[in-house]
């Protein structure tokens, strides 16, 4: 019986003046009770109950330490009343993590959407493109892309994140378009040195085994944002996220290219600390986000 469970113990039977009573209202034995009581008498060094065949009653020193021993468990049962409600109401604080690109373009104003419907929510968001120890760091759930390794963490599956190789128009004026991906071996390539295979795109299409083609150029970044912009002033092809670089598509700044050949998709993961008794905020967003991955979900989360 761990403390907290033992002064508990004491005062029922305080209150109730009996030993039988107390324990079959915790649901334990009269003996385990008993012995219970007497090891807490043992590393006090003071009787703190009067045993009598009329029941039980504090002595002196045992009514000073119910009094404490009281507020001690009152303490106890806000707090856990405190956790039980913040575990199944959305409120409170949820910190949230993704990549820099993908939040800003997507997550942020599906975050905004999702704060309106919980008013007791605030909302903590940061974007990193590099690898954040959830746990460490004390984030809520994490928006990861692409597979994900074995650990111990809780994963939900929200989607896929296509990709498509894009150039402007007066580059593609200027040296020609690809028909097919070994063609990129001649043209300037725009590199995103962390996926997509770095400078190795792989592309396939129906009835047609799977190209990796090798690639070069005189831009290579870590930032889809640099890429994007090399991309619409001329620098070369690029291959993006379409949530990237679907409003260039749209305005005409940009050309997808290799019609009928398809880069890989990226899995979207949302990824929180513990698969275990997960959070009623947590379970919201999730749910609520797996909502929002659906269809061609990045015509209307792309900014």
């Amino acid at each position: 019986m761990d403390r907290i469970q033992a002064l508990l113990l004491f005062t029922r039977v305080v209150d109730l003046g009996s030993f039988s009573r107390a324990a079959a209202e915790l649901g334990i034995g009269q003996p385990a009770a008993t012995k219970q009581i007497a090891r807490m008498e043992k590393e006090l060094g003071a009787r703190l109950l009067h045993r009598s065949t009329h029941g039980v009653t504090p002595t002196e020193v045992g009514t000073l330490y119910y009094d404490k021993c009281k507020l001690i468990v009152h303490h106890d049962e806000e707090a856990r009343s405190v956790a039980a409600l913040m575990q199944s109401q959305v409120q409170g604080v949820l910190r949230i993590s993704t990549s820099i690109a993908f939040g800003r373009r997507v997550l942020a104003p599906m975050v905004s959407s999702f704060m309106r419907t919980h008013p007791l929510l605030n909302v903590d968001l940061s974007f990193e493109d590099r690898y954040v120890n959830l746990v460490e760091q004390g984030v809520d759930v994490a928006i990861r892309m692409g597979r994900l390794a074995d650990s111990s963490l809780g994963a939900t599956y929200l989607g896929v994140s296509p990709w498509v190789a894009v150039a402007s128009p007066d580059y593609l004026r200027e040296r020609g378009t690809p028909k097919a991906p070994a063609d990129l071996t001649q043209h300037a390539a725009l590199v995103y040195s962390t996926v997509q295979g770095d400078a190795i795109w792989h592309f396939s299409a129906a009835h047609e085994p799977t190209q990796a083609i090798p690639v070069n150029g005189r831009l290579r970044s870590n930032n889809l944002s640099a890429l994007l912009a090399a991309a619409r002033d001329g620098f070369g092809v690029a291959v993006l996220p379409l949530y990237v670089a679907n409003d260039g598509l749209r305005t005409g700044e940009l050309v997808a290219i290799l019609d009928g050949w398809s880069l890989p998709s990226q899995e979207m993961h949302a990824v929180y600390p513990s698969p275990r008794l997960v959070p009623a905020k947590v379970q919201e967003l999730v749910a609520w986000l797996k909502g929002q991955f659906t269809g061609e979900w990045w015509n209307a989360g792309a900014r």
